[in-house]
């Protein structure tokens, strides 16, 4: 799967970019993380923080947090 989102369960922000790859038809997969900041260390691992959500895009080499930039991505980009 080249599309990776990480994203915590209850999350409004995370939610918005589910709806957002779901209507967009995108395949994607869910990385589920702990809601304890400290305890995101995968998340970290690959974006330099610990907020989510997260999308990574392997096939385009893109990473990026912040959802108001995840959809306009998703938007412009993989609908």
């Amino acid at each position: 799967m080249s599309v990776r989102l990480y994203a915590l369960d209850g999350c409004p922000w995370c939610e918005k970019v589910h709806d957002a790859l779901a209507d967009a038809g995108i395949e994607y997969e869910t990385e589920w993380v702990d809601a304890l900041h400290s305890d995101r260390d995968a998340v970290k691992r690959v974006s330099g923080q610990r907020g989510v959500p997260v999308l990574i895009d392997e096939a385009r080499g893109v990473t990026m947090s912040e959802s108001a930039n995840i959809l306009a991505y998703v938007d412009r980009t993989l609908a």
